[in-house]
């Protein structure tokens, strides 16, 4: 009797950083096609689409915040858990809510978040990221005291104070000026050129020319996935 065999086996095949397989997310039903990506090391995938499109919603379900409807979601092999203290160091997220502690000023802040991550040279850390932030002049301020753009860099600012190997931000461009949408969108270059990860929802079409490497596209009817050089046109029209 001849032996079966077996379907052969890819051998070696990396394991995504994140993995997006056939995932619907929504509030008990699906506010949006469902959506399929690799999330590789050293990339930035940028979440383009209307305004209500579920772009918020697939972040949010990313991070636990929300269960998924439908489909499979991992971070390195293993479902997303928010309450794994693994889970939590990999990633740094902005979700744009203004989360601060009152009786904290700026500077204390971001020491907080270095201290919390035992991040080396703390003080030289949050020195640098006031300054990358213009936030220097600020820095004894309360979060109060502070305007809609500054409390948005002191959000920012606290992503890149900590070690991660996923950052998740949802429209990071919004209440922030042109100069500093530049200086983000390099910040973001440079975090993936050094390694690093990154997805993010954004409007900011710049942001997707000179940062990203790769765009999800989301609309009523079905969801892209587009390379940022040869969809650039693509992309841009639906920004």
């Amino acid at each position: 009797m001849s032996k079966k065999r077996r379907p052969a086996v890819e051998k070696d095949r990396p394991i995504p950083l994140l993995l997006i397989d056939g995932l619907q997310v929504g509030y008990g039903l699906p506010v949006c096609p469902p959506v399929t990506v690799n999330v590789e090391p050293g990339t930035v995938v940028a979440v383009v689409g209307a305004n209500g499109s579920g772009k918020s919603t697939l972040l949010r379900t990313v991070v636990g915040l929300l269960p998924p409807v439908k489909g499979r979601l991992e971070l390195l092999g293993k479902p997303i858990d928010d309450r794994s203290r693994v889970f939590r160091a990999d990633l740094a997220v902005e979700l744009g809510d203004d989360a601060f502690f009152p009786t904290l000023t700026v500077r204390e802040h971001l020491m907080l978040i270095c201290y919390g991550h035992g991040v080396a040279d703390s003080g030289a850390v949050t020195s640098a990221l006031l300054e990358d932030f213009g936030l220097t002049e600020r820095s004894e301020a309360l979060p109060a005291a502070l305007s809609s753009g500054q409390r948005r860099r002191l959000l920012l600012a606290g992503v890149f104070a900590r070690p991660r190997r996923l950052i998740i931000l949802d429209e990071p461009e919004q209440r922030l000026d042109s100069s500093m949408r530049d200086d983000l969108t390099e910040r973001l270059v440079e975090e993936r050129e050094a390694g690093g990860t990154v997805l993010m929802a954004t409007h900011d079409p710049q942001m997707v020319r000179r940062a990203a490497t790769s765009v999800v596209v989301i609309s009523d009817h079905d969801v892209r996935v587009l390379d940022a050089d040869g969809g650039a046109d693509v992309i841009l029209r639906e920004l």
